[in-house]
């Protein structure tokens, strides 16, 4: 495995297949077209194949040659804008090249890499709706079958995660009365109480973890009121907390905030603890993943090439050189959790 130059195992092609994957439009919403050919693509490799419906139009994809112990996963939509592959030096660019398609083409040579040695106990798990909300994940779950171990793919450096941080998304709404802003007095501005309420929260104490380090958040999402001169009847702000534990502990602390606005729940995803392997650097990572939602799949471990600071970056690119790596690593990582018992 070591050896291994583009055209991998069977005839793989490892650039040419992240290639192929990069050019199909599949931003979230719009994975239907890649998720056809990457079924038929699997198909032809001799894979089992099933495609698992997650609404009209799109489906998740399971690959299988035998009821796997080990599966390698990971998502085929990505973040928008699209834009077509390249290939510079040892980068191949383009949208999702990194985040994830490029890990869509190393777990398949992977796994056929294994498969042509007889392993035929790793399977392929690929979803749609990672980048928002993670549908295909919540679907996929429903579909596993006695799965020992999960390797998620996302952009790691090629290190196995220790741990990932959770999300908890709040909705701020802040409540006031119009009034014309000749005679503020008759009104109830919503804007000043919202940002009343988010200077306050800049001075909660929030949980923090020896492993995860402390919470932090960021606003990402504010608007409000209805005209420069009217007193603003409504305002809200959406925030991001990166957890590093149980969520009910950051609405403890952000409870004060109620005195002034409401506030909504909208998202969550628990920190998850991993597994590991001998021999491999680990790290721990500030993101979420898919992984909180797919844990019928077995114990997870979480490993890939490229790097999250250009998983969403307009020159969003993973270095060929790491997506070989990458190969090795997974099928390294699969040769020992075989040796593991049941």
């Amino acid at each position: 495995m070591d050896s291994m130059t583009a055209a991998g195992p069977g005839g793989i092609d490892l650039v040419g297949l992240t290639r192929a994957l990069v050019d199909i439009d599949s931003t979230t919403g719009r994975e239907a077209d890649l998720g056809r050919w990457l079924a038929a693509y699997l198909r032809d490799l001799g894979f089992s194949v099933a495609e698992q419906p997650v609404d009209d139009t799109r489906f998740n994809i399971l690959a299988t040659a035998d009821r796997p112990a080990v599966v390698f996963s990971t998502h085929f939509d990505c973040v928008p804008p699209f834009f077509p592959s390249r290939v510079d030096g040892d980068k191949i660019y383009g949208r999702g090249a990194c985040d994830a398609k490029g890990i869509v083409a190393a777990q398949i040579a992977a796994a056929h890499a294994l498969r042509s040695e007889g392993d035929t106990r790793v399977g392929l798990l690929f979803v749609v709706g990672e980048e928002r909300g993670s549908d295909g994940a919540r679907a996929a779950n429903l579909a596993a079958d006695g799965c020992r171990f999960l390797v998620d793919g996302e952009p790691t450096d090629n290190r196995l995660g220790i741990a990932t941080r959770g999300v908890l998304r709040l909705k701020l709404r802040a409540t006031g009365r119009a009034a014309h802003s000749a005679f503020p007095e008759l009104g109830e501005s919503a804007i000043d109480k919202l940002l009343d309420a988010l200077v306050e929260l800049r001075s909660i104490d929030l949980p923090s973890d020896p492993v995860l380090g402390r919470t932090h958040y960021t606003i990402g999402l504010i608007a409000g009121g209805v005209a420069p001169n009217v007193v603003s009847p409504s305002a809200e702000a959406e925030v991001m907390f990166r957890t590093v534990g149980d969520a009910a502990e950051v609405l403890r602390a952000v409870r004060p905030l109620e005195r002034r606005l409401a506030i909504e729940h909208v998202l969550e995803a628990p920190p998850v603890r991993m597994t590991t392997v001998p021999g491999f650097d680990r790290a721990v990572f500030p993101y979420t993943t898919d992984i909180p939602f797919l844990h019928r799949w077995g114990q997870p471990l979480l490993f890939g090439p490229g790097s999250i600071h250009v998983a969403h970056a307009a020159d969003e690119f993973v270095a060929i050189s790491e997506l070989r790596a990458a190969v090795n690593g997974y099928v390294a990582i699969a040769r020992e959790l075989g040796t593991r018992g049941g």
